[in-house]
């Protein structure tokens, strides 16, 4: 039997394209135990929340400047036994949306309470890490009566707390923090490789739902370069300064360890820098542990900045122990 040429060229095509098919990576699924939806706050902006269930009365997780709420994805689950848990991408970050803020730094705080609203969360205790203390201090001092309680993550810099006495932001950006060398070629060929980078390096790593967040993917399926977040710019537009804490609060300090990668350096200006930031951090606690002496102020030496993943068992353990109480 005689086969055209067309219909030989087009059983060549199929034979062709169905292999190059087979051999595309399937998408990838964020193994996270969380549904996500997006919570309309007003402007035209919707809010990514993520909800990890759990018993219990309601607690939220607010990530740091940068980050979306997925840098939760492992830290969450491990409260669902005593809490209900979510986290809100701020505007800006991630898939959240973004428009100009109105009245600066307290609109994301505005965001925040437009979500508990939303959900109907009768007085959760609001976790913030790093600049999501701005948060919890701006519904704290605001609304007080509408949380139960403050938990603040490495996150009572003076965005959230400045009482004339902590360090400045301008201390803060001039000393500077040593960063450890760039992953390389070989960390960037898949997520995974990068999360073992931060491993090695830091001696724990983000959730890789988290990463692919901060990070493009290209055609290859390699990590791409990092994604332009609109919201990066207003983090600290309009600053306010809180003098006061009147809520129930556990403050948690890192000694803001730079990770694995530090622990043998010889370097000089290194060495100066961690010492120097040690020491404005320890001010810091001060300043705090003084000017609000309601506040329990604990003090993780060896911490990162994200201490929530450097020191899980220490901060779970914290937060128990003050929570349990209120």
């Amino acid at each position: 039997m005689k086969i055209s040429v067309a219909k030989a060229i087009s059983i060549l095509l199929v034979a062709l394209v169905v292999p190059l098919q087979s051999q595309q990576p399937a998408p990838w699924k964020d193994p996270s135990s969380h549904v996500s939806r997006f919570i309309p706050v007003g402007q035209d902006v919707r809010l990514e929340v993520l909800d990890w269930g759990g018993t219990g009365r309601p607690l939220v997780l607010l990530p740091g400047g940068g980050n979306t709420a997925h840098v939760f994805d492992d830290f969450a689950p491990r409260l669902t036994s005593d809490f209900h848990v979510y986290g809100i991408t701020r505007r800006g970050f991630g898939e959240s949306g973004f428009a100009p803020l109105p009245s600066g730094t307290e609109t994301f705080g505005d965001d925040v309470l437009a979500v508990l609203d939303a959900l109907e969360l009768e007085r959760p205790v609001l976790v913030g890490h790093s600049i999501g203390g701005q948060e919890l201090s701006s519904i704290g001092t605001r609304y007080p009566n509408l949380v139960a309680a403050l938990v603040y993550l490495d996150a009572t810099y003076p965005y959230a707390f400045d009482n004339g006495k902590v360090p400045t932001m301008k201390e803060l950006s001039e000393l500077g923090f040593p960063q450890p060398p760039p992953p390389t070629e070989a960390d960037l060929a898949t997520f995974d490789a990068l999360r073992q980078y931060y491993a090695r390096v830091l001696g724990f790593t983000y959730p890789e739902a988290e990463l692919r967040q901060q990070r493009s993917t290209t055609p290859e399926a390699r990590v791409g370069p990092p994604r332009v977040s609109p919201g990066g710019r207003v983090l600290t537009a309009g600053m306010k300064q809180y003098v006061q804490i009147p809520v129930p609060a556990l403050v948690l300090v890192s000694s803001q360890s730079p990770g694995r990668w530090a622990d043998s350096t010889t370097d000089p200006v290194i060495s100066k820098q961690i010492a120097g930031m040690r020491a404005l951090l320890e001010r810091q606690a001060k300043s705090i542990e003084d000017g609000v002496p309601t506040a329990r102020v604990v003090r993780l030496p060896g911490a990162h900045h994200y201490m929530f993943l450097s020191n899980e068992a220490d901060v779970l353990r914290e937060m128990r122990a003050f929570l349990n109480e209120r």
